[in-house]
């Protein structure tokens, strides 16, 4: 094909495309009066130029906006002296929210014939595989907008849904599976944020940390099925116990549990190990291993305000070594670490 040739093809198109881009209505003065052809949309062939030009203005009746052509490829045809042909493969990007159209691959081709010193366009027909659009439409906006709330509702749902699944995934991954309480970890977490507000509160910080007396003999006598549901009864009992505000009770490991106590001393953290020692007492819980013949608990009780001169540890530490101090005592008792201040 000559360059000349392959020139005014070009011309031809790139005005055409320019024309339909901008929503110019000079284009339906491109059409040769024995025009045919077929939208993307359409399920019939058009035979006359008039209503071709309908179709047009409907079209930028429609979209009124400048839409963006983005062009894939070209294929350009000389066939005779007075016809060529372009065919155009290209996305079409609307001037609304569109994950659809856009991706989309629209095909154009174009007859283009000389009449008189006019070239004039005798065929249009463009494919895009977007099913039949409404009555009325030349893109299928309504479907579009149809589906895009579809779609927008779709994420919405999946994101709480996703939200909703973490939390769940959260709690479990915070809860201890056997007890149901608290595990370690919520502990640790919940333990370094009381920890850092109280320091910076100048309140105090109170742990409790219970044992079980003779769990290992427990679970001898009666089985470990047996010592799984004891174990539930006391975390539950525990619970009970604690009702204050800010108050986490957790499955520390094994048969110990740590209570953690916001913005209380070592007096009310002392009577607050008694009530729990009351509660687990309550359940009577046969063990004929201990001297009182139930389940029972040692406790250890620590206090302070937290400070830089400690660690968090400082308060772990000294809570373990009360609750030492009430296992050599003989068990079944609380004791409160001296160490700790107030």
């Amino acid at each position: 094909m000559r360059q000349e040739r392959q020139d005014l093809i070009r011309s031809l198109f790139d005005e055409y495309i320019e024309m339909y881009a901008a929503r110019d209505d000079r284009l339906t003065a491109r059409f040769s009066e024995n025009f045919s052809g077929y939208t993307g949309g359409g399920d019939f062939l058009v035979k006359d130029r008039a209503e071709w030009a309908k179709i047009t203005r409907q079209d930028f009746s429609q979209v009124t906006s400048r839409i963006r052509i983005e062009m894939l490829d070209l294929a350009m045809q000389d066939l005779s002296a007075d016809v060529v042909v372009a065919t155009a493969f290209f996305h079409i990007h609307l001037p609304i929210p569109d994950s659809i159209l856009s991706r989309e691959t629209a095909r154009l081709v174009l007859i283009f014939r000389l009449e008189g010193a006019d070239w004039k366009i005798v065929h249009s027909g463009i494919s895009i595989p977007y099913g039949l659009v409404r009555d009325g439409e030349v893109y299928p906006i309504k479907g579009l907008r149809a589906r895009n709330l579809e779609l927008e509702s779709l994420v919405v749902e999946r994101t709480l849904a996703l939200e909703e699944a973490n939390m769940k995934l959260q709690a479990l991954s915070n809860t201890d599976g056997l007890t149901g309480i608290a595990n370690r970890r919520k502990f640790d977490n919940l333990f370094a944020q009381e920890w850092n507000r109280a320091q910076r509160t100048g309140t105090p910080l109170a742990l409790v940390m219970l044992d079980v007396d003779l769990f290992k003999h427990y679970n001898d006598h009666y089985g470990h099925v047996a010592g799984d549901s004891c174990l539930q009864a006391l975390a539950g009992a525990l619970v009970k116990a604690g009702r204050r505000a800010g108050e986490l009770v957790a499955r520390y490991g094994g048969e110990e549990f740590v209570v953690l106590l916001p913005d209380t001393n070592g007096h009310d953290a002392l009577e607050a190990a008694r009530n729990m020692q009351h509660e687990v007492w309550s359940l009577a819980l046969p063990h004929t291993e201990t001297v009182p013949g139930i389940v029972t608990f040692s406790l250890g009780v620590a206090s302070l305000v937290p400070s830089s001169q400690h660690s968090p540890e400082y308060l772990i530490q000294q809570a373990d070594l009360a609750l030492y101090r009430a296992k050599e005592a003989g068990r079944n008792c609380v004791q409160l670490a001296t160490d700790a201040p107030d």
